[in-house]
């Protein structure tokens, strides 16, 4: 409901200049959520599945039992050559087996008598095998089994890409957030600014304070003005970045608008949103990561490729064997005095394309076990890495909301002594550029903290629910 709420603000106030916008809060978690229902490269993500799931499809395609007819007829000078028709039912099954059912019926002045069959034709029921090369393991059986795991790999890497964009989106909104505060921040003491400014003017008229007061005061208008200024631009910016996220059905893209602003209190709802805040890396499970599932299928798939590389080592050795009858009907028509049958051998003498192709496999499957490796222990170091981090961020942020205080308070007993005629307007203005200094150095600081938690939610690929 609240994604529709979304739109709903996104849509109402997006002509409206005549009338006054109401500000309107984009929470962090709303925000994930509508961009992983609309962006589409999300949608994108989702046509991956969608197409490991159509290989896996024509892979089994391999498997389905097929009907042949043969016909051939030849006529010249009102003389019949032959007449010639040939149907099959044909099964194949693992294994290297195929079960087949055939029907020749052929005639004819100059049939070649192997061809020859009786009056109402001749019916035959057998299989083919391969005894050898292709038993255990052949092309469509590893292509079969390789498009299952394919199907399975294909769904961690929807998750990661899924995660990815996420992950990046989340960097847009701590931006917006980021540039939003600090035009925040220039805005309050702009008007501090001019407060100061007017009073320290008013002085002067009435000969309590020296023209070059006004002459300070007017100067720190001006550079508050030009500091606020750059940071609305940077917002303006920091909105549109935001703008490439944003989406609406049927892939239309939504413009931020003026009225929409960020959640100030997002420290409050963050590990909600990123789904981290029961995170615990000594009971992370490694095997779970979407990155190292599907490098686990990935090596799966290669072990298959290396076996049916293995197989090929073999020499081709095929039997077919049918049994006769112009009765089919009847089931003992069928016996082992009227068959056809068939033997077939193969061996390249130095098997130099099979041996290649078998080094190469293995090549294959080490490169895929090393890149497994280096995987896990490059997401185990990171996550390490980032919550050292974020626990220093966290002390970080800690010790800047103190020194924020402190000059806060250094700042209006500074004030209390300028309107008792105790200090001047210099020392007043230092006072306040070091109390803007570091609320600015705070902004910093909570935004590296929240990319910290950001980079968390992508190293260990956190789902976020619908």
């Amino acid at each position: 409901m609240k994604k529709y709420i979304l739109v709903l603000f996104l849509l109402m106030f997006a002509d409206l200049s005549s009338q006054e916008k109401v500000e309107s809060v984009m929470i962090l978690s709303e925000y994930l959520g509508y961009v992983k229902t609309y962006h589409p490269i999300v949608k994108q993500a989702n046509l991956i599945i969608n197409n490991s799931e159509a290989k896996l499809l024509k892979a089994r395609g391999a498997f389905d039992p097929k009907i042949e007819i043969d016909f051939d007829k030849k006529e010249f000078k009102n003389k019949e050559y032959y007449n010639k028709l040939n149907g099959a039912f044909k099964i194949p099954v693992y294994y290297g087996l195929e079960f087949k059912a055939n029907f020749e019926n052929n005639d004819g002045l100059y049939l070649n008598l192997e061809s020859t069959n009786p009056k109402d034709g001749l019916y035959a029921a057998g299989v083919s095998a391969s005894l050898l090369k292709g038993l255990f393991i052949n092309k469509r059986m590893a292509a079969l089994k390789q498009a299952k795991l394919f199907v399975n790999k294909a769904k961690e890497d929807q998750e990661l890409l899924v995660n990815e964009i996420l992950y990046n989106a989340s960097l847009s909104y701590f931006n917006w957030l980021k540039t939003y505060n600090e035009k925040k921040v220039y805005e309050d003491f702009l008007n501090n600014a001019q407060i100061r400014f007017k009073g320290t003017k008013k002085a002067f008229l009435e000969g309590d304070k020296p023209a070059i007061d006004t002459l300070e005061a007017r100067i720190t208008l001006n550079n508050r003005k030009l500091n606020l200024e750059k940071a609305r631009i940077k917002l303006v910016k920091a909105s549109l970045g935001l703008s490439n996220f944003l989406w609406l059905t049927n892939n239309t893209p939504v413009e931020l608008q003026a009225h929409i602003i960020p959640d100030v209190k997002t420290y409050k709802n963050i590990d909600v949103a990123f789904n981290i805040a029961l995170f615990n890396n000594t009971y992370f499970d490694m095997n779970n990561h979407p990155k190292i599932k599907s490098l686990e299928f990935k090596i799966q798939s290669l072990v298959i490729d290396r076996k049916l590389k293995t197989n090929n080592l073999l020499p081709k050795l095929d039997v077919e064997y049918n049994f006769l009858s112009q009765a089919p009907r009847q089931v003992n028509s069928f016996n082992i005095d009227n068959y056809k049958a068939g033997i077939s051998f193969k061996l390249p003498l130095f098997l130099r394309k099979e041996r290649g192709d078998f080094k190469l496999s293995k090549i294959k499957l080490q490169e895929a076990t090393y890149e497994n490796e280096v995987a896990k222990i490059t997401i185990k170091n990171k996550l390490k890495a980032i919550q050292q981090e974020l626990s220093s961020f966290s002390l970080q942020s800690n010790y800047i909301s103190n020194i924020v205080s402190d000059y806060n308070i250094l700042l209006k007993a500074e004030e209390r002594k300028f309107f008792l005629g105790e200090s001047s307007l210099f020392l007043v203005n230092y006072r306040e550029s070091k109390l803007i200094e570091t609320k600015l150095k705070a902004i910093i600081i909570e935004n590296s903290l929240f990319k910290s938690k950001a980079n968390l939610f992508k190293a260990a690929a956190i789902i976020i629910a619908e």
